[in-house]
């Protein structure tokens, strides 16, 4: 679709004044209506100023971009204002609109007003283009503005020639953020601003961590960026980019191909990243934004969000067997009104998982309204966990499994809904996100989590229950390394967290037995940053300088069980660092499941096992002495072979 094709060049306004862009809107639908475009310019102006409210259409730089659907219009079409003046607009720069495209889309057209914005930001980025408006005064001499812009593409796509950028005023912004928001997040940040520094950019960048956002981009930042780019495996605030050369991808792109991010918004091959209200669209994206891709994001974004009750209420509940495992009982004999109090608000942590995993999953794929209706299908998998007694309520709770599948049936159950409410005037687009979606929502989710959800969940979950539990011998030991060596392979990425979220699923489900997966889990999620620790004991020099100190460190971050500790050091040689961890870590897995050790926390590492939360402790540690002395010798030997062949 050429973009002279969608501007009808008969109603371009030259000389155009308004006080504000109400009255400019209303100016401009009221020319639709004079020439008999549309019946009636109430429902496409009040569709207007909803996309306004949702956020300014006003990109900066004296341009703005108001756009609508309507059922009036049969193709898009742009309507072109130029002001002498300027219109106030609210634009992220704060300077009034000189130039006031207004796209008008068909209701039916789909996608048709975005594939027009994405043109028209394009054409508008093109510094002849933004000359030749400003010295425009009649339709014809904008018409050749944009033909001429389009010959120029055209012409560039066939030579495809790099774009020369002057690196003194190139400014580039960038976005990290993980499911966890602890070491991906900053080591992403850290390539991507060294690579940038070492290629002589200006570069800033924004991390979303668990401790919450630093070093937000400001207005300023994002007017003045050459180029955005977006690395996150989960949900982050992506609309502030509209109009910009974007690139939005995985955060271990950040970290492992930081230049090749970089280089693509050198050489202006970037897509402009488009965001039109609830709607996104990113044409030719480098990132792999497969459907499968989506789906994890949506799951990294629940999962992200559940871990830290996890931790605080796997953490408290450890401490509170430090007076014994039934320590919080005031019917046992070893009873501790401290222990009492530790167990209490451990598992009030602990019984929010479900809900906030559904709910975060639901409120990724569809917003707020999503969230309510997850929350309540994240409680409806397991009531009981909320004290909630009902004859109603009187199933095999369905439990993370069911919660899982409640977070991505909630965003589906709001997405059916608006379609079925679309018909509904703007006039009403307040009411559904507020009344209609969360009443109807969650009606609809409690009836399919009741009466089609929970039971075949909780016969996969009893049926993998079981299946565990028959194991027994090599089986047991092979289970065991399979599930602690996911956890060395990525070390925080979706390998990792695979595994970690199945032992946590399974030592919910047991309740007080505990599980001996989840033993398995800790264990494997520990060794890799004490095999580094211990390897850098032994022999400092397999690191390099910059890394010794970091090592040791290690030894607190492993009995920790904090297993990001070893990305630095496996990112600085994946290839020699990776193996020995994947071999350690299952060897302790396996060992662990050999001595029948069993957790009944989900996290905690040393802090656990001296609770006495997991069971045959002193074969336990055996184990992961064992693994992590395994580690630090294939460390040695890989790393000191690798310098070898180097030389």
């Amino acid at each position: 679709m050429k973009l002279t094709d969608v501007i009808n060049f008969d109603l371009i306004q030259f000389n155009f004044s308004a006080t504000d862009k109400q009255e400019a809107l209303d100016k401009l639908t009221t020319l639709l209506v004079e020439k008999d475009i549309i019946a009636n310019k109430k429902s496409f102006y009040d569709a207007l100023m909803t996309r306004e409210k949702q956020s300014t259409t006003g990109v900066g730089e004296g341009i703005a971009i108001p756009h609508a659907k309507s059922a009036d219009f049969n193709k898009a079409m742009i309507i072109y204002a130029k002001s002498d003046t300027g219109v106030e607009w609210e634009s992220f720069d704060g300077q009034p609109a000189n130039h006031i495209f207004m796209i008008c889309a068909p209701d039916s057209g789909a996608d048709e007003h975005l594939k027009a914005l994405a043109s028209l930001s394009q054409a508008l980025m093109d510094i002849d283009v933004k000359n030749g408006l400003n010295k425009a005064t009649t339709k014809e001499e904008v018409e050749k503005v944009f033909t001429n812009f389009i010959a120029k593409t055209e012409t560039t796509k066939k030579r495809k020639p790099r774009k020369i950028i002057d690196r003194k005023k190139t400014y580039i912004i960038a976005v990290t953020a993980c499911p966890t928001g602890i070491a991906h997040t900053f080591m992403a940040a850290e390539k991507i601003k060294e690579t940038a520094k070492e290629m002589g950019l200006e570069v800033k960048v924004e991390t979303n961590g668990q401790i919450g956002i630093e070093n937000k981009l400001t207005k300023d930042d994002i007017n003045r960026a050459t180029g955005v780019i977006v690395a996150a495996d989960k949900k982050v605030e992506t609309a502030r980019f509209a109009g910009k050369p974007t690139i939005i991808t995985k955060v271990a792109d950040g970290i492992n191909k930081p230049q090749e991010l970089i280089q693509t918004i050198l050489d202006g091959e970037a897509p402009i990243y488009i965001h039109d209200g609830a709607n996104e669209k990113i044409p030719d994206n480098t990132g792999d934004e497969t459907v499968w891709r989506k789906a994890y994001k949506h799951l990294m974004e629940g999962v992200s969000n559940m871990l830290p009750f996890v931790v605080a209420g796997g953490i408290l509940i450890a401490l509170s067997f430090f007076w014994g495992i039934n320590a919080f009982d005031p019917k046992d004999p070893s009873y501790n009104k401290v222990a009492e109090v530790l167990f209490y608000f451990g598992k009030i942590s602990f019984s929010m998982m479900l809900p906030i995993l559904a709910g975060f999953i639901g409120r990724s794929i569809a917003d707020r309204p999503g969230f309510i209706v997850g929350m309540i299908g994240g409680i409806l998998a397991d009531p009981s966990i909320l004290g909630l007694k009902s004859d109603l309520l009187a199933y095999m709770p369905s439990g993370f499994l069911g919660a899982l599948v409640a977070g991505f049936l909630a965003g589906g159950i709001i997405q059916v809904l608006k379609a079925a409410f679309s018909w509904m005037p703007r006039s009403l687009d307040g009411i559904k996100p507020i009344f209609l979606f969360p009443i109807l929502g969650s009606l609809i989710m409690g009836l399919l989590m009741i009466y089609v959800i929970n039971a075949p969940m909780a016969s996969v979950m009893e049926g993998l229950k079981h299946f565990i539990e028959s194991l027994n011998g090599s089986g047991k030991f092979v289970l065991g390394f399979v599930v602690a060596s996911m956890m060395a392979i990525d070390m925080g990425g979706p390998i990792n967290k695979a595994s970690y979220v199945t032992g946590t699923a399974l030592v919910t489900a047991a309740g007080t037995a505990g599980s001996d997966v989840m033993a398995a889990v800790m264990i494997g999620g520990m060794v890799p940053p004490l095999a580094i620790a211990v390897s850098a004991t032994i022999n400092k020099n397999i690191w390099p300088t910059s890394q010794r100190s970091g090592a040791l460190v290690n030894y607190v971050i492993g009995l920790s069980f904090i297993t990001e500790g070893a990305i630095p050091f496996a990112a600085s040689n994946p290839a020699r660092v990776i193996p020995p961890l994947f071999i350690s870590s299952g060897v302790a897995g396996a060992l662990s499941m050999t001595f029948g050790a069993v957790s009944k926390a989900p996290h905690g590492g040393i802090f656990a096992i001296i609770a006495g939360a997991v069971s045959n402790w002193q074969m336990y540690l055996l184990a992961l002495i064992i693994a992590s002395i395994l580690g630090a010798v294939l460390l040695i030997v890989s790393l000191s072979y690798g310098k070898k062949t180097e030389k």
